[in-house]
């Protein structure tokens, strides 16, 4: 598949879903799972690299795979359960539903989720969702490959 079928159909999923800035949630899922290529992409559906909680996640099972995480400066592989979906529509859907339970313990998903600008639920989203501190910098330069500029206007 390339990009742009991945874009396409990510985009595709993440509206069925009702994702915010589905075009930024695509880009977002193309960094996550090395474009749709990545083990947990495809076999769990798992677009986001979203991690088994307790109780667990709705979803269609568990997936355990190691997973590189930045601590203190520092790259390192640990293990890690992963939620398995059955499309990449329960995957946007699922992402959807833990920022919204998740915005009250973690102030920047309420702030991602109130952004008024795609570029702006990128940045408030990433300080978070990942350990990658230039996680919003690589999925800001895959929407102006794909898309052009970002969004920055209000």
């Amino acid at each position: 598949m390339t990009e742009q079928e991945f874009l396409g159909r990510a985009v595709e999923a993440a509206r069925a879903a009702g994702h915010v800035w589905p075009e930024y949630a695509a880009c977002e899922a193309a960094l996550e799972s090395a474009w749709g290529g990545s083990a947990l992409a495809v076999q769990a559906n798992n677009l986001f690299g979203q991690k088994q909680t307790r109780p667990p996640v709705a979803g269609t099972g568990t997936v355990e795979m190691e997973t590189r995480e930045c601590y203190n400066g520092e790259w390192m592989t640990v293990p890690a359960e992963w939620v398995k979906f059955a499309d990449w529509t329960a995957s946007f859907a699922e992402r959807m539903r833990l920022l919204e339970r998740g915005s009250a313990r973690y102030p920047h998903y309420a702030e991602a989720l109130a952004a008024g600008t795609g570029e702006g639920f990128v940045r408030a989203v990433s300080m978070t969702w990942s350990t990658d501190p230039g996680r919003a910098e690589k999925i800001l330069a895959i929407y102006r490959a794909h898309y052009g500029a970002a969004q920055t206007a209000a």
